[in-house]
Parts: structure tokens; sequence; C-alpha cells
């Protein structure tokens, strides 16, 4: 009789770690680059033009921005870098909190982006050998 019992290795989870990392850069880069405003070199993102939809839209954007953050702490971020990151989405909800000046502070503080840094800066040091995706 054939056990057909997988064995999770050190690869499996680097893998695994792997494909999240990219998963969580493209949803980063939606909710907060997405678009180019033409004749600009200006970015902006879901998160942005969530915002626009006052209480709905900031708190779906604020949801996936959590969604990250729980991601994170699965892939074995340390408390005080999950922190952080919870910090900059706390900055953004606080900024996104103010009517018109709110939606253009959204385009410059792009929470996402800096808490996949930080992300990212925790996996190159655990998980180095698989860097698939650009920054």
């Amino acid at each position: 009789m054939t056990s057909y019992l997988h064995v999770s290795s050190l690869n499996d989870t680097s893998f695994r770690a792997s494909e999240t990392r990219a998963r969580l850069d493209t949803l980063a880069r939606f909710l907060d680059s997405a678009i180019r405003v033409p004749g600009t070199n200006i970015r902006l993102g879901a998160d942005a033009l969530l915002n626009l939809v006052p209480g709905v839209g900031t708190l779906t954007s604020k949801g996936m921005s959590a969604y990250l953050i729980w991601e994170a702490r699965r892939l074995g971020v340390p408390m005080s870098t999950l922190l952080r990151m919870t910090g900059n989405v706390g900055v953004d909800f606080a900024i996104s909190a103010v009517p018109v000046v709110g939606w253009v502070g959204d385009v410059f503080f792009r929470s996402n982006l800096r808490n996949m840094a930080l992300l990212r800066d925790h996996l190159d040091r655990f998980h180095p050998g698989l860097n698939t995706f650009q920054r």
C-alpha cells in the first residue's frame, strides 16, 4: 500500500511565502498606485478612489489594508513590525476622515506600499531565496 502523506518542508513554506508576497504586493499596488494621473508622475489607487464614497468606501479600503496586516501576521512578522503596519493604516484612516483634505492626503500617504516594504524586509531576512517579484 502506498502512502500519500505530504510532509511540509522549508521549501514548501518558502514557496507559500513567495506566493503570498506576490499577491499582497499586487493588492498594495492596487490600493495605492494603480493609476497614473495623465501628464504627471502622481499615482493613485483604489484606496483614494474608495474614500470618495463616505463611510462605506473608507471602511472597505481600510478592511483591505487590515487583510494585508493579517497576512503579515500569518507569515510570522514580529509584533513590533505589525504595530508599525497598524500605525500606518491608522494614520491613513485619520487622513481619510477629513473630507476634502483627506482625499488629497490619500494620494500622497501610501500606507499599503509602506506596509509592503516592512513585510518585504521581514521576508527577505527569513525567506531570502525566493525574491520572484519586482519592487
